[in-house]
């Protein structure tokens, strides 16, 4: 059965949609069977995959409201899935939210196709939302990328507490998975700061990797690829791909 990751921060502009993207394209290479699923209405992680979601018939807005499958929906980018979104998915949103059971229903279109995969990633829009809810009930963990500045601190509190309700009245096997300290800069005093506290507050949670600026890795989403396509070399590619790894080793300790 996959592994089913909400990447969450209600905060944007700290590198969510990029870390889901090449968290995927990174379990990819290494052998893992993975699904992207953009749950943004902006579509960023669409675009920056290089898919043009409004010529496409079916995307994640078409799932939700029931007129066509998961599977349907399927986009194929190098060796890994992705289900694409774009605007319309705003409209499912509102539609949803007069349905009853309305947080469920990305897990049950979910459901068929959890075990054709070892990953699937979801990336959450940049608010707590029908959408984030959604998200936070097909998934059984959360990967919360976090900028290493001061101001990134102040979501947190929101995102435990919605996890939290989730847990209790929801989804009783969601958990954090970790935390990504993106944008990170060894030489700011600023930046060493954070993580120490945030390590001090989640102690086990911060992943040893950190994201160090590179502009790389937009210059891959301006191009439509992964940065691993667009250079394999580059500091983002290393930092992501060391990533994987991790999030791999996580799944072996709790095998053992």
């Amino acid at each position: 059965m996959a592994r089913i990751i909400a990447f969450v921060n209600q905060k944007g502009g700290v590198a969510k949609t990029t870390s889901t993207a090449n968290i995927g394209a990174g379990l990819s290479s290494l052998g893992k069977r993975v699904m992207l699923v953009d749950l943004d209405p902006q579509g960023n992680l669409t675009a920056s995959l290089g898919i043009t979601a409004h010529e496409l018939d079916n995307t994640i807005n078409e799932v939700l409201i029931g007129t066509c499958t998961i599977t349907e929906a399927t986009e194929i980018i190098n060796d890994y899935h992705v289900i694409p979104a774009d605007i319309r998915l705003s409209g499912a949103e509102i539609e949803l939210s007069t349905q009853a059971g309305r947080e469920m229903i990305l897990k049950e279109a979910l459901q068929p196709i959890i075990n054709r995969y070892d990953y699937i990633l979801i990336d959450c829009p940049p608010s707590l939302s029908l959408l984030t809810l959604n998200s936070l009930t097909a998934a059984n963990e959360i990967i919360i990328p976090l900028q290493a500045e001061y101001l990134a601190l102040h979501g947190m509190g929101q995102i435990l507490k919605t996890t939290d309700t989730v847990k209790k009245r929801l989804n009783p096997s969601l958990k954090i998975t970790g935390i990504i300290a993106t944008f990170y800069d060894r030489r700011k005093k600023l930046n060493r700061e954070v993580l120490k506290k945030i390590a001090g507050y989640f102690p086990d949670k911060l992943y040893k990797t950190k994201i160090r600026n590179n502009v790389a890795l937009s210059e891959a989403q301006s191009y439509g690829i992964d940065v691993f396509q667009y250079k394999p070399k580059s500091n983002g590619a290393l930092d992501y791909a060391a990533l994987c790894k991790e999030i791999i080793k996580q799944e072996e300790m709790d095998n053992e």
